[in-house]
């Protein structure tokens, strides 16, 4: 594929955000150096035309992370249909990939037998791992409508783009009663107790029926403490509402429409009536997690689906104030994967090492600040904390950010990137 320096478009986008940013050369460098890095290192345009992207250093196709990481080419992309053909291409293999196997997460290039561990779950040789996560169904419909929305783009709505979405429903009916009507199981041998499900591989017990529907492992691929994910159910919720409008809009599919909306309305219910429960320091706020009997995991994780991106996901529930008090105390030292040191502050997660901040998660505050002054200010952050490799990272030590994980990781780039973006007036239309 043509290195992307070479689309006009870019070029002139590269050009208005230096213009910008006259005042801050280095975070022009940064936001160089990490929005023309995806695009010349992670796509691959296969012969059948559609696109593969690697997550960074690990040479599989995350569904979740491929769309994070191309996220910021919808901006240029309605000018420039060779980048929208990329962006269509993804959308079209996350779609094959779906019909293949809705449960994994990650997939190989080819149908080669590679994977991350050869865990107890019903594998095929085009799944790289098998861990159930609601985003991971989520993203693929999110992409769909935002090329939609941004380049005027349809043409991804084919036959395997609409027995995907079908697909997609039935897993989450299915985990709506994950203890009565699901088959998933997931056992990895000889690891923490984070990489596996407990009780087999069923994992924690939930309540069947409440509205919410269940996921194995978080955004992070770290196991749920309870399977009732909120931040995903919430993200789960928006994803429908888009497939109703294009079930509507596009597909002409009145029954397709009506199953969707009618999905997230039960999910709506479910996190509304569920995953609020009261603190006394904060008031109302949403849990993390909960399993439906009452027991509740209060934290935010850096990774999106967040509570930190509940805005930025588009989910909007019943009472602002129960938002507002979710996000003081996620940007707080009550929760325990929010960290204070010399060099930042934010939410990591148990995902990496004690005290590390991740890049994901400060950007995602300042893509969710109210203020054009605090995203500068956050941005500035994500410039002093970059290693000295002017390039973003996963987690970063808070008192010293030469320490860090994950040398490259596309995700983290592509956050800053739309952050950068943001700030200087450019935004994914949703």
């Amino acid at each position: 594929m043509a290195q992307n320096h070479q689309y006009n478009s870019i070029e002139n986008l590269l050009q208005s955000v230096k213009d910008e940013l006259k005042d801050e050369p280095r975070l022009f460098e940064i936001f160089k150096n990490c929005y023309t890095h995806t695009l010349d290192t992670t796509v691959k345009t296969m012969p059948d035309k559609t696109t593969y992207v690697i997550t960074g250093d690990i040479p599989a196709m995350w569904l979740r992370d491929s769309v994070a990481q191309l996220r910021p080419y919808l901006i240029p992309a309605k000018d420039e249909p060779e980048i929208a053909d990329i962006l269509t291409g993804l959308s079209k293999r996350q779609f094959m990939y779906i019909q293949i196997d809705p449960y994994a997460n990650a997939f190989n290039e080819q149908n080669n037998g590679n994977c991350w561990e050869h865990d107890d779950t019903e594998m095929n040789g085009w799944v790289w791992e098998r861990k159930y996560e609601v985003d991971s169904l989520c993203y693929p419909l999110q992409f769909a409508y935002l090329i939609w929305k941004n380049t005027g783009r349809t043409d991804h709505f084919d036959g395997v783009f609409k027995a995907g979405a079908e697909k997609i429903l039935k897993v989450f009916r299915t985990e709506q009663y994950h203890e009565e009507r699901s088959r998933y199981r997931f056992i990895r041998r000889n690891t923490y107790y984070t990489d596996t499900l407990s009780r087999d591989g069923r994992g924690a017990l939930v309540r069947s029926g409440i509205g919410m529907t269940w996921s194995g492992f978080r955004p992070s691929d770290d196991a749920c403490t309870y399977g009732y994910l909120v931040p995903s159910n919430m993200f789960a919720v928006v994803v429908l509402g888009y497939l109703a409008e294009i079930a509507e809009e596009i597909l002409r599919d009145r029954r397709l429409r009506d199953e969707a909306e009618a999905l997230r309305k039960e999910i709506y219910e479910g996190i509304e009536s569920y995953g609020i429960t009261r603190t006394e320091e904060f008031g109302d706020v949403y849990a993390y997690e909960t399993d439906g009997y009452g027991q509740y995991n209060l934290m935010d994780d850096a990774n999106v689906p967040s509570l930190l991106s509940m805005d930025y996901l588009g989910y909007e529930g019943k009472d602002k104030e129960t938002a507002g008090n979710t996000r003081r105390f996620i940007l707080s030292e009550a929760n325990p994967y929010y960290y204070e040191g010399s060099k930042a502050a934010g939410i990591g997660s148990p995902h990496t090492p004690s005290k590390y901040i991740w890049h994901i998660a400060l950007a995602m505050e300042g893509l969710t600040a109210q203020s054009r002054e605090k995203k500068l200010e956050i941005l500035r952050k994500l410039a002093e904390t970059d290693g000295g490799a002017k390039l973003m990272h996963e987690g970063f030590h808070a008192d010293d950010d030469t320490r860090y994980t994950r040398e490259w990781f596309s995700w983290a780039n592509a956050m800053f990137s739309e952050l950068t973006l943001n700030y200087c007036g450019y935004r994914v239309k949703c």
